[in-house]
């Protein structure tokens, strides 16, 4: 798509009116990034607005909503619009209210007429002299949880009855929180300890991370468009999502099955640990597995990477039973561990959701259990944080498959002393919220 403006605020509006629609924000920011021409500060500006829009979404429209007559005639554009002011006025602190007000009247009137600018220009200055609804009058608890911290109500609820209310508190705390450049190395090329050096010697504020032995947070500078990247040292991984492959136990000549693949984080992981052995990377999508292969070329592992367009769930029409030394089941969930990240969906998914991919996830475990070696493991993890969708799927596949048992899962860390399976939630090392577990076949 052309754009014929390199307004940061402007551009966040219409790519808000896009995401409000479907798009993932993720996507459309980085489209509009290489669209245009804006420079480094406003790439910075119009990236935080959007991203900032989405994570405070239900407060902002709990704020704005007693400043409008009739809601539901305002057109979406305005709304995003007068969201985008509010935003910076609230959470940015080093924009001038007047620069906020100026830029945000000039675009009602560009991408509307006088009558949109008259209308902005009104709720604008409505808001500076009475100030917004505060939070704190909300009776409600489970109400007031989710307009402050813009959480689903459902999930609010289910957070309290699964962990309790201050761990339920603390984690939606945490998740409007900026996300950490997270890199993993790539031990086929470098050893972490070199990378952190060269890290250094390049200008890059980097420190080993406190998840994963082989993360990398990058503090200070854009790691993506550097020679690491290009040169396949690294490759951007949220330290908590290194912790599944890490845990297994692999060798060499290994031939590994893994089920659900793009886009290729995981799969490239274990080829770096692979000589003469093979990782079978399975997806349901082509093309995303032309992302996994990209992947793994430029980090030099493509050789022990071979891909499948499969369903998992359908791995009896591809491949013999007992033919892998290992499975690993990343399995498609509902991405609540992620929220930080990706913050649309908290507002995407339902209850409903949950359900059904959790029946999903089952699915696919029964599925390949077949496929493992006796004393081969399977290694589930999932990037969400509810029970139904990690112990409880844990549970079923035990009662239903009793050749299996849950053997403790091994981080370099130690993350989890007191628990043969991993959990770990947005809060507790402001990484992703994620889920491993290990599995054992016994016969």
């Amino acid at each position: 798509m052309k754009y014929t403006t390199n307004n940061p605020r402007q551009l966040a509006v219409m790519t808000l009116v896009r995401t409000s629609n479907g798009s993932y924000s993720n996507l459309q920011i980085n489209a509009v990034i290489q669209s245009t021409s804006m420079g480094a500060a406003d790439k910075a500006l119009f990236t935080n607005i959007v991203y900032g829009v989405i994570q405070h979404r239900l407060t902002l429209e709990y704020q704005l909503h007693p400043f409008l007559r009739d809601p539901e005639k305002t057109e979406n554009w305005v709304k995003e619009l007068l969201y985008t002011a509010m935003y910076q006025l609230e959470y940015l602190d080093r924009v001038p209210k007047r620069a906020i007000f100026d830029e945000t009247i000039k675009i009602a009137k560009v991408m509307g007429h006088d009558g949109t600018r008259r209308f902005v220009t009104g709720i604008l200055h409505q808001m500076d002299r009475k100030g917004t609804p505060k939070l704190a009058d909300i009776q409600d608890e489970k109400t007031r949880l989710s307009v402050e911290y813009s959480v689903p109500t459902w999930l609010v609820d289910m957070l309290q009855q699964q962990l309790g209310d201050k761990k339920t508190t603390s984690i939606l705390a945490s998740l409007n929180k900026a996300p950490k450049q997270s890199v993993r190395t790539n031990t086929a090329k470098i050893s972490r300890d070199h990378l952190l050096e060269d890290l250094a010697k390049n200008g890059f504020d980097a420190e080993p991370s406190e998840v994963s032995s082989e993360g990398i947070i990058i503090n200070d500078g854009q790691i993506v468009h550097s020679d690491f990247f290009e040169d396949g040292l690294l490759t951007i991984q949220d330290e908590s999502a290194m912790l599944p492959v890490e845990s297994m136990t692999i060798n060499a000549t290994d031939t590994i099955l893994d089920a659900c693949s793009a886009p290729g984080g995981k799969t490239t992981q274990i080829a770096s640990r692979l000589d003469d052995g093979k990782v079978f990377a399975l997806d349901i999508h082509k093309n995303k597995l032309k992302t996994v292969m990209r992947n793994a070329t430029r980090l030099g592992v493509y050789k022990n990477v071979e891909t499948f367009e499969l369903d998992a769930r359908k791995v009896d029409s591809k491949f013999e039973d007992g033919m892998f030394d290992a499975v690993l089941v990343d399995a498609p969930c509902s991405g609540l561990g992620l929220l930080r990240r990706k913050p649309e969906i908290r507002y995407d998914k339902t209850v409903a959701d949950i359900d059904r991919l959790s029946n999903i996830q089952l699915q696919i475990l029964n599925a390949v259990s077949t496929k493992v070696k006796t004393g081969g493991t399977i290694t589930y993890s999932t990037c969400t944080i509810v029970k139904q969708e990690n112990q409880d799927v844990i549970e079923k596949f035990i009662a239903a498959n009793p050749n299996f048992e849950v053997t403790k899962t091994k981080t370099e860390r130690n993350l989890n002393p007191d628990s043969d399976m991993v959990q770990i939630y947005p809060d507790d090392y402001d990484s992703d919220g994620f889920f491993v577990c290990s599995l054992i076949r016994k016969s």
